[in-house]
């Protein structure tokens, strides 16, 4: 069991996080990792690693979505590595998103990221979302597997 005043520097550490990646703020988004900083979305298969791959993939999806935002975050402390954060992931299709022009249409989807730590710095996000939802909401079917 971690001490409460870990778990409270772990909580801080994801709402930095958290508003970093609203804010756009990707120096702050990065510096809340232990060392290498890693993305998981597991239900497109995608692993972005290393500073280049994160902020790649971020500047991706923040030109799709600039308006991108968490709301309703609720967090879980699971065990002595690991925090689960529940939330509402909100955004508008304003930009250019894989290859096609902007629908002007928004999404809310539930979503859950898994956190690992090492002390009070993430090592890894995993991301868990319902992406035919997102896809469906923004009028970008087209994407989906036939």
């Amino acid at each position: 069991m971690i001490s409460d005043e870990l778990r409270e520097r772990r909580l801080a550490t994801l709402d930095v996080h958290f508003r970093s990646e609203v804010d756009h703020d990707w120096d702050a988004c990065l510096a809340t990792f232990a060392g290498t900083p890693r993305y998981e979305i597991v239900p497109l298969d995608q692993v972005h690693e290393g500073d280049d791959e994160v902020l790649a993939y971020h500047r991706a999806q923040r030109q799709a979505f600039p308006d991108q935002r968490h709301e309703n975050a609720r967090f879980h402390v699971a065990d002595d590595d690991t925090v689960i954060a529940e939330f509402d992931l909100i955004g508008t299709n304003t930009g250019e998103f894989v290859g096609g022009a902007p629908t002007g249409q928004a999404f809310r989807v539930p979503t859950i990221a898994v956190f690992s730590f090492d002390g009070d710095k993430i090592t890894n996000e995993r991301v868990y979302l319902d992406v035919l939802s997102l896809l469906t909401q923004i009028g970008r079917t087209d994407l989906l597997p036939t």
